[in-house]
């Protein structure tokens, strides 16, 4: 700690050179009178030359503490020069000096580095404070008042300081005095020690007076607490001993005994099975002889908590009334009839028998189009509890079968905290995001859920915290999903997969008007009578701002334009608004999205094909060029390897057909051949752009145009077969957007068109090729030609087989599958 030197001074010459000092661990300050051992060889050659001269010496702090030999640039360039007035040869080789702080010294050039540093300095000259102003005397007192609270808090001061700095009125004086009696880091009192201005030095001397306050008070209040905890334990622990031998003497039964008779009572009342129950009172009574404060007996008091509180023999009563059923589905639910039917099948068969196993159903769709909330649905038709876990990232095997009651904090995995969270042994169990299951080094979750999901085995599964079987064949599961790809195929065996594919523009305009805005209504305070969408609106909104399958983004939308509505009724601007096509982009801005653009006109080697996303069908271009060349085959457009093996089967069957497709012999040794699909920049892959690639290549070879009013979609065959193809209503749906006439399938998807509602089929014409003759001779617009001969007959009954409607596949961007 520094002491104050005396207040009357003799002026003192400073010369321009001296030795200097470099100092670790403190600053000093001028007028301040403070001891220093110094033991590094450049160090006390400094010492010893400054005692050959005139005793001064700079006193400057390093940058860096334990840099051992300092460069220039590792020292202040602002220090103190000091007198040396005593100096001690120590026993160990170092060197104790007392040294008085002088002046403030700014270095301006190193004369010399060894064997010790020899500067040039210029004196800072400091402003002298003749006469106190109002702020500067409030800033004393402040300083004044936070130091006295400080030393308050137990930080130890010399009297001389206290006394000194209660008759200080020097405001640059004062500041330098606290700094250098504080404590502080070297860094804070550097940056003191460089601020010139009195004033300012002051003001931020009482910021670092106010930050060591708050510590300070801080120190005290967690000091106080920590004892008062100390203090309340002790007091409890000597109560509850009194209490103790109070109960004996008067032969009442104490706490611990209460508690093993509760636990008892609760384990009749659970009704467990017999295994269960052998194990609960086996921990009861290893219980009832530990330690209460043991650690293992809160391991088993917890074990047996989760015992009792499991719903072993709880159930709810199924609602087996189908038409009540029926409406309550409907009521939530918009279509979806595949889904409703099966779950009135269950109904229907617990109707007529009472022991069966839950259904373990898995429903499969892009997102948005109402997976879980059906779950829900579901739930409230049977009258069951509803429980729902996200599965979505977790890779612990723990997760689903719990962990073993060895770890600190073990506990259930996710299936027991779900019943226990229901409360009953049959609820209604959602897994959402069944596709998004990882895998790391803590296990496999997809495997440990095979014998959740199986009905064979669930009835006694085993998680490994309980450690005694909970029979879950009542339990009606559900997972959901967006993609099939990702689940493994013995976990996907066991579930009854029920896809759920996009809603169509009119499906949507239905939720919208029944679900939707009805609810968003309730949610914004708005009345029905205050706003009002007309079908035209909501196709523009559903067409120009959004494009999914499900319908999040066109609930947002419509809030959105609510939110507007609602605005302009706060302000009484407007009593209300009615929503038509022309005014939906004052609410919404400019469409996000252009429909499919037709063609203009019929062109040579541009077919229009069908595709099939995760937010529903959309059209496909496929060019096709022909150039000057060696017989090559160019594609381009971001194509996958199936898309790209596709159009080298197309060009095969066309090569094979060339003559009675008209095309030249010489043709394709002398032309290049190239094939783009637009949208360069999206993923493009899927067998069903066959045909189209074919049309596209036969179109360009013989220069007959394609008529603009067909699409088409399906996967061709070497020989010129038209194979079946998926996502059959999604790619409808997108032509019959699009204004397109005719639809060209494979005659193998007739059996499927009765799935595609008849709105949809409305308005196309659709034609069914067997091979690609008959796509030729609908799509090209050409003289007639003899195309009968040659032509492949297709197999009677063939062995290869194609869903009717695709699994979802991982996408990128678009899907041709």
């Amino acid at each position: 700690m520094a002491t104050p030197a005396e207040p009357e001074q003799p002026p003192i010459e400073i010369p321009q050179t001296m030795p200097l000092l470099p100092i670790r661990d403190i600053v000093v300050f001028p007028a301040m009178v403070l001891p220093l051992f110094v033991g590094r060889d450049l160090s006390i050659k400094a010492i010893d030359e400054a005692l050959a001269s005139n005793r001064m010496v700079v006193l400057a702090a390093q940058r860096t503490l334990d840099v051992e030999q300092p460069k220039p640039e590792d020292i202040h360039s602002i220090g103190t020069v000091g007198m040396i007035m005593r100096m001690l040869k120590l026993p160990d080789g170092r060197t104790k000096i007392l040294v008085q702080g002088l002046a403030r010294a700014k270095v301006v050039e190193y004369l010399q580095t060894s064997p010790f540093y020899r500067v040039k300095i210029d004196r800072i000259k400091e402003t002298k404070v003749t006469e106190l102003t109002l702020e500067s005397e409030a800033l004393i007192r402040a300083v004044r008042e936070q130091l006295d609270k400080i030393v308050g808090f137990g930080r130890v001061l010399l009297p001389d300081v206290l006394a000194l700095v209660e008759n200080l009125d020097d405001p640059g004086r004062l500041a330098d005095m606290i700094v250098s009696n504080l404590g502080l880091k070297v860094e804070a009192a550097q940056e003191a020690l460089e601020t010139i201005d009195p004033m300012a030095r002051l003001r931020k001397v009482n910021d670092l007076l106010a930050k060591e306050l708050e510590v300070l008070s801080m120190q005290q209040k967690i000091q106080a607490e920590a004892k008062g905890e100390m203090d309340k334990i002790q007091r409890e622990y000597f109560l509850r001993e009194q209490l103790k031998a109070i109960q004996k003497e008067l032969g009442e039964s104490d706490e611990r005994a209460e508690e093993i008779n509760e636990f008892r009572k609760r384990i009749k009342d659970a009704k467990m099975g017999e295994k269960v129950l052998k194990e609960a009172d086996k921990q009861l009574a290893r219980l009832e002889k530990m330690h209460p404060d043991s650690a293992e007996a809160t391991t088993v008091r917890t074990y047996l908590e989760w015992l009792v509180e499991i719903p072993w023999s709880k159930k709810t009563k199924d609602i087996l009334d189908l038409k009540a059923a029926q409406k309550i589905l409907d009521e939530d639910h918009y279509d979806l009839e595949k889904v409703k039917e099966r779950i009135l099948e269950y109904l229907a068969v617990r109707k007529l028998k009472d022991k069966m196993k839950g259904p373990i159903l898995c429903f499969v769709g892009p997102p948005g189009v109402g997976k879980t909330s059906l779950g829900r649905s579901i739930a409230r038709a049977l009258g069951r509890e509803f429980v729902r876990v996200s599965l979505g990232g977790i890779r612990d095997e723990a997760e689903i079968r719990g962990h073993r009651r060895t770890y600190v904090g073990a506990m259930p995995g996710r299936i027991i905290q779900g019943i226990k969270q229901a409360g009953s042994n049959n609820p209604v169990f959602m897994m959402d995001e069944i596709d998004k299951i990882g895998m790391d080094f803590r296990g496999d979750p997809s495997a440990a859920l095979l014998e959740v999901l199986d009905p064979e085995q669930n009835n006694a599964f085993s998680d490994h915290y309980l450690g005694v079987p909970f029979d879950l064949s009542n339990v009606m599961f559900i997972t959901t999903a967006n993609l099939m790809d990702p689940i493994p195929s013995p976990l996907r065996d066991r579930m009854e997969v029920i896809p759920i594919s996009g809603y169509t523009a009119e499906e949507k305009a239905g939720i919208a008007k029944s679900f939707i805005i009805p609810r968003q209504l309730t949610e914004h305070g708005v009345k029905a009578s205050q706003i009002s969408f007309t079908d035209a609106a909501l196709q523009t909104i559903i067409g120009e701002y959004t494009r999914e399958a499900g319908v999040r983004n066109l609930e947002r939308e419509i809030a959105n334009v609510i939110r507007k509505v609602a605005r302009k009724i706060a302000e009484g601007k407007e009593p209300g608004a009615q929503i038509v096509p022309a005014n939906v982009h004052r609410y919404l801005g400019t469409p996000k999205f252009l429909p499919e653009s037709e063609q203009e006109r019929d062109e040579v080697g541009v077919a229009t094909g069908l595709a099939w996303t995760e937010t529903g069908g959309d059209l496909i271009y496929v060019e096709a060029s022909v150039v000057k060349g060696k017989g090559h085959l160019t594609l381009t457009g971001h194509l996958g390897d199936v898309m790209k093996e596709s159009a080298q089967a197309a060009l095969s069957y066309i090569r094979s057909r060339e003559k009675n497709l008209g095309i030249k012999p010489d043709a394709f040794a002398k032309q290049d051949l190239h094939i783009h699909v637009p949208a360069g920049a999206i993923p493009k892959d899927g067998p069903s752009a066959g045909i189209t690639m074919a049309t596209a290549l036969a179109s360009a070879l013989t220069n007959a145009p394609i008529s603009k009013e067909v699409a088409m979609t399906g996967e061709i065959t070497l020989r010129g077969r038209v194979l079946p193809i998926g996502g059959l209503k999604e790619k409808l749906l997108a032509a019959k957007r699009a204004g397109l006439k005719t639809v060209i399938l494979p005659a193998r998807n007739r059996k499927d068109i009765d799935e595609v509602p008849k709105h949809v089929r409305k308005g196309l014409h659709l034609v069914y090729a067997e091979t690609m003759d008959d796509v030729l001779r609908v799509a090209l617009k050409r003289s007639a030609r003899s195309q009968d001969s040659g032509r492949p007959k297709p197999a009677a009954k063939p062995t290869l087989r194609r869903p009717a409607r695709p699994l979802p596949v991982r996408p990128s961007a678009r899907i041709s599958p």
